[in-house]
Formats: structure tokens, sequence, C-alpha cells
């Protein structure tokens, strides 16, 4: 029982890991999809610069949460879940993307399943 709950922590420790910085690089090159393509109007309307620019300063926080995951899985893991969460009001705020917001979702759960199964140290 015991390897099987070690071999789930570290399943999710490197997707967790890996997934947020893949797809934080992928902001500055847009090769898996056009990223600014999920911003709502209302919220590039009031960005005071290019939604690429806001895009890269996403990709920036999602490489540093990944590496978390990998440095401090604990904390890391929960900052993953925070942020799915977040990503997934505000495509639904947008009404757009649903689908992609249900899928955040349950990636938050998965994280926070991280964070739970990971012994925070003192």
């Amino acid at each position: 029982m015991e390897s099987n709950v070690q071999f789930v922590k570290n399943l999710l420790k490197y997707t967790f890991g890996l997934v947020p910085i893949v797809a934080g690089l992928d902001k500055f090159t847009n090769i898996l999809t056009n990223w600014s393509q999920y911003l709502s109007e209302n919220l590039t309307a009031l960005l005071p610069f290019e939604p690429s620019v806001f895009m890269m300063i996403v990709g920036a926080i999602e490489v540093v949460a990944g590496i978390l995951v990998f440095t401090k899985t604990h904390f890391g893991a929960y900052l993953v879940s925070v942020w799915l969460v977040l990503i997934a009001i505000t495509l639904v705020l947008s009404g757009d993307y649903l689908d992609v917001a249900v899928r955040d979702i349950v990636m938050a759960i998965g994280a926070f399943s991280l964070a739970k199964l990971t012994v925070k140290k003192s």
C-alpha cells in the first residue's frame, strides 16, 4: 500500500512540476497554442500592455510554480492548485472556454491532492 501511495505522489509531483513549466515556457513561443486567445476582452481592455506581454508574465509565474512543486512540493502543489482555480474562475466569468475551465478545476483537485499527500517538512 505504501509503495502505491509513493508512486501516486511521484506521478503527481512530476505532472504538476513539468506541466506548468512546459505551459509557462510556451507562453513565450505559442507553439502549443495562442495563449492570448484565452483572455477575455474585458481583461485585455484593462491591461496597460499587450496581451502577449501579460501571457509572458503568466508564463514566468507558471515556470516558478512548477519549479516549486519540485523543490518545495507541499507549498508548490497548493500554489498550482490555487493558480488553476483562478484560471478556471477567469474563464467561467468570461463565458468562454468552459471546457477548459472544467479541466483546470479537475487538475486543481489533482494538485491539491498532491499537497495533501505531501508531508510538510519542518
